[in-house]
């Protein structure tokens, strides 16, 4: 995989041309939002890697995702119950992140964040 520098610019930048994404903010950071809904945003839990981005995906897909690209794709124990993952950047080409931030992009613009969350609502 033919990896460039990557970092949350690249994010925003590609982010910020799907349909309806606006540059917001989500608990304090920077975020990409759809329809209000939470996107791809700048981890704030401290557990989550340097370099890394939060993007909104279903259970199944993140299961399916982290086992086909551990390197890329990770989770931790704080965002285990959320319906999103983390992305290494420092990991991921630019075709990638583009595909998988139109996965996240259908994601979050498909339902409302209490419908994609399993039990209360919780705070990514």
């Amino acid at each position: 995989m033919g990896v460039t520098s990557i970092g949350m610019d690249s994010v925003f930048e590609f982010g910020l041309k799907l349909p309806d994404v606006r540059e917001s903010s989500y608990f304090g950071a920077r975020a990409l939002k759809v329809n209000g809904q939470m996107l791809a945003c700048t981890p704030v839990n401290k557990s989550a890697e340097i370099n890394s981005v939060v993007v909104a995906v279903s259970f199944e897909r993140r299961a399916a995702l982290l086992k086909k690209l551990p390197l890329l794709y990770y989770i931790t124990d704080h965002y285990a119950g959320y319906p999103a993952m983390l992305i290494r950047l420092s990991k991921i080409s630019h075709a990638e992140l583009e595909r998988t931030l139109r996965m996240s992009w259908k994601f979050a613009g498909s339902m409302d964040a209490v419908q994609r969350s399993p039990g209360k609502a919780k705070r990514v």
